[in-house]
């Protein structure tokens, strides 16, 4: 296939890599830093305690999409319709766009922009750039997609080059799922700038994140969305699985960049406003970090 990634950071990076070495024709459209070092010595991926450089395409422009069979749309999610707007006029016509964002109205945001389906994904996998056109794998890796014209087609092609992807009619679930997950991490990961596993062994935080995705599953009962009893223990297991991970909120604040807040723990409060449940955690959360990013000027 050939295959177009707007707005390859850490996770369309990775993806990337993974379908060129199965010898796909990728194109990653990202910022400048990183298709100058792109272009010079390619794409630098390393996991599992190897590096190898891989032969990709990059550019900083929309029009990269082109002729992509698949675009994977990975921009942050509060430029998912500047972005949309961006690429729409260069789509072929036949192009299987995901939306492989956090969040969980990415989709829906994105759709109404292009005026063509978009289909939904829930992405599981732990990456970092540590530096430009540089994408390092800490774990993990497999998707969730909604079902599609192509959704079968997509999963096959990518399970072939080692990256395992369900087709799921709940892929909401599986988003919101993700979500609270994000919620119970992202924030608190951020605010001290700890990873995981540092995080969760100071005194108070299981409390608290007992508390958050307490408020989150009551926000998705209110809104019609089912998410299974063991999210819990899901998200207390993820930081004895990647200790030395810190959140993308994280990331982001150590580099004076705005974070996606607002479509994560903002959006269990906008939604918890919506429908009269109560977020006091994750609204505190929240403003922890609108407030660092107005220190950072992000």
């Amino acid at each position: 296939m050939t295959i177009a990634i707007m707005g390859a950071g850490g996770v369309g990076c990775y993806y990337g890599a993974m379908l060129a070495r199965a010898g796909h024709g990728v194109t990653l459209i990202a910022r400048p830093p990183h298709v100058q070092a792109i272009a010079r010595h390619g794409l630098v991926f390393e996991a599992r305690g190897t590096t190898e450089t891989l032969p990709v395409t990059a550019t900083t422009e929309p029009s990269g999409v082109a002729g992509a069979e698949v675009v994977l749309f990975c921009v942050k999610s509060g430029d998912t319709q500047e972005a949309g707007r961006a690429i729409a006029p260069h789509l072929a016509a036949n192009a299987t766009i995901l939306s492989l964002q956090n969040g969980v109205d990415n989709a829906p945001r994105l759709q109404d922009v292009l005026g063509r389906p978009v289909i939904p994904a829930a992405v599981y996998v732990a990456v970092e750039m540590p530096g430009p056109g540089h994408v390092r794998h800490h774990g993990r890796g497999e998707l969730v997609i909604g079902p599609g014209a192509t959704s079968a087609a997509v999963a096959a092609s990518f399970g072939q080059a080692g990256i395992p992807t369900e087709v799921s009619e709940n892929v909401i679930g599986a988003l919101w799922t993700k979500l609270v997950v994000n919620c119970a991490y992202n924030a608190l990961s951020a605010i001290p700038q700890l990873p995981y596993g540092r995080m969760i062994a100071v005194e108070g935080v299981r409390d608290s994140m007992v508390d958050i995705v307490a408020e989150c599953r009551a926000v998705a009962q209110a809104a019609g969305i089912t998410i299974g009893p063991e999210i819990l223990d899901t998200v207390l297991a993820l930081a004895p699985a990647m200790p030395a991970q810190s959140s993308s909120t994280a990331q982001d604040l150590a580099r004076g960049k705005r974070t996606e807040i607002d479509h994560l723990n903002g959006y269990v409060v906008r939604t918890g406003e919506r429908l009269g449940v109560p977020t006091p955690a994750n609204r505190l959360l929240t403003v922890m970090v609108k407030l660092m990013e107005a220190r950072a000027g992000a």
